[in-house]
């Protein structure tokens, strides 16, 4: 259930975004990838999931060339797509219970019944109890988020994907959301792919990491080596974050 890009490049007008990355995402593990604000990382992740298409390289969900198949093929990959937005995405005029069966109403012909336990099944694994009936503005930053996690779970997808997760959040809140993804990960098996300008959240989940620095892959590694590397780019992306 792994992810693989090869030579991925993408332009807008003469502006290259992306110059030919390469990475492999495994199975099981929280893959971040990592770099300032414009590196590409929103970028890169809108190619994976199909919102962009590459000018050029291939996306690989298990050996599948994904912008190679039909449509109906591509309904079936994304099916297995769970998405965590950065501004958590919530629709504001949906209870908490509605935002999170959005998707079994969407993709299944489930019963109420089915969905109802499902729903609760995934905010009681997120830690949210009696918020069925609220809005999401009734709700904290870091609840919206949790909320929005369990969504993106509900269909029990192979991959899962987070743009941003603790952004705007306080650092203890984050982490929270943190140890939720990386226990969802490992709990279900997941491929999942983390964008993150956090160091911190990187040295806390990050399992195997990919840094980017003006469109390009600058380097690849654990979170064990994150501070021992050599990569000048690297290094001031760290010092930057306050922690070196």
């Amino acid at each position: 259930m792994s992810i693989r890009i090869e030579n991925i490049r993408k332009s807008f007008g003469d502006k290259e975004v992306l110059k030919g990355i390469d990475f492999t995402f495994n199975t099981g593990s929280v893959n971040m990838i990592i770099g300032g604000s414009g590196s590409g990382k929103t970028v890169l992740l809108k190619c994976i999931v199909g919102l962009l298409t590459p000018d050029d390289g291939k996306v690989y969900f298990e050996d599948r060339d994904f912008h190679a198949l039909s449509k109906k093929e591509i309904r079936s990959v994304r099916r297995n797509i769970g998405m965590l937005f950065q501004s958590s995405a919530l629709f504001d005029s949906y209870t908490i219970f509605e935002n999170v069966a959005f998707p079994l109403r969407m993709f299944t012909n489930w019963g109420q019944k089915k969905i109802a336990e499902r729903v609760h099944d995934c905010l009681e694994r997120v830690n949210l109890v009696k918020v069925d009936n609220l809005l999401p503005s009734s709700l904290s930053g870091g609840m919206r988020k949790r909320a929005a996690l369990a969504r993106a779970i509900v269909m029990n997808p192979k991959y899962l994907f987070c743009d941003e997760p603790n952004s705007g959040l306080d650092p203890e809140t984050g982490q929270v959301i943190d140890r939720l993804i990386q226990g969802l990960t490992t709990d279900f098996e997941m491929t999942t792919i983390v964008i993150s300008h956090d160091i911190k959240s990187v040295l806390d989940i990050g399992d195997k990491i990919m840094f980017i620095y003006k469109g390009a892959k600058e380097w690849q590694g654990s979170k064990d080596e994150v501070l021992t590397a050599e990569n000048p780019n690297l290094i001031k992306f760290i010092k930057t974050s306050g922690l070196m």
